[in-house]
């Protein structure tokens, strides 16, 4: 049978992923899961993209690094801008399928979990929470003991010359990687003298900005929909994702701005 359009992207399986659980069914729960699969597909593409981009920076290789940094960039406006169209979805109408969703929540994203996880946020709680033997806990495990994107940029600095403190390339990879003054001054010399790395720089702090922008736009979408309910997986909602808010990835690179 040749390759179609069809049997290419599995159309047949993909559309029939979607299957609401409320009576009728409620007519915006299918938007709802929709948009929610898509995310998955986006987080997925964002890991895939950001493990390319480390390994295009462990070979130095910043043409490519800025392009892939700019792919990611754009896919982040996409996750964005969803968010208005979920915002559609007014708040009595969530609420006519809400109970179907059970414990089931955001707050079990192992990929959004792993892209945390991939940007230096990790913790051994995020990975308890799924069970044991699940591809979410294996995968979780796994990125837990690699290399941070920020570990990874350090190489990079140090590839291209840079004193980095030893104690940072060869760091206990589990824990969050730490701020550092050394760091800093570094980073504050090549703003001032090497236009080439300053791009690689600036769009990492595109990429920490736009993932603080989805934080609060996601923040603010709840709040419009559920108020200051629990969220449907346990968690305190609306007030436990505001604590998730001005948290950088990179502080060092926010931190010189002061000083340039």
């Amino acid at each position: 049978m040749p390759l179609t359009y069809s049997s290419y992207l599995k159309l047949d399986e993909l559309l029939g992923l979607q299957v609401p659980l409320s009576d009728g069914p409620e007519h915006d729960e299918t938007l709802f899961i929709i948009i929610h699969q898509v995310y998955e597909l986006w987080f997925k593409e964002v890991v895939h993209e950001l493990d390319y981009l480390g390994k295009l920076l462990l070979d130095t290789n910043t043409s490519l690094a800025l392009q892939t940094l700019k792919r990611v960039l754009t896919i982040l406006k996409v996750l964005v801008a969803q968010i208005d169209i979920l915002e559609t979805i007014n708040p009595l109408d969530f609420l006519s399928f809400r109970d179907r969703l059970e414990s089931g929540s955001g707050f079990q994203s192992f990929q959004f979990r792993e892209l945390e996880f991939v940007l230096g946020r990790r913790d051994r709680k995020s990975i308890e929470r799924f069970p044991e033997g699940s591809e979410g806990r294996r995968r979780l495990e796994a990125r837990y003991r690699q290399s941070t994107l920020w570990d990874v940029f350090l190489k990079y600095l140090a590839d291209n010359g840079y004193a980095i403190p030893t104690a940072l390339l060869d760091r206990d990879l589990t824990q969050p990687p730490p701020s550092s003054a050394a760091v800093q001054e570094i980073l504050t010399d090549i703003y001032r003298t090497n236009p080439s790395i300053v791009p690689v720089c600036e769009r990492l702090v595109d990429l920490d900005e736009g993932l603080q922008e989805w934080r609060y736009r996601h923040v603010k979408m709840v709040e419009r929909t559920i108020g200051t309910r629990r969220g449907t997986g346990g968690s305190a909602g609306a007030e436990y994702l505001k604590t998730t808010l001005m948290r950088p990835a990179f502080p060092d690179l926010w931190v010189i701005r002061t000083e340039l």
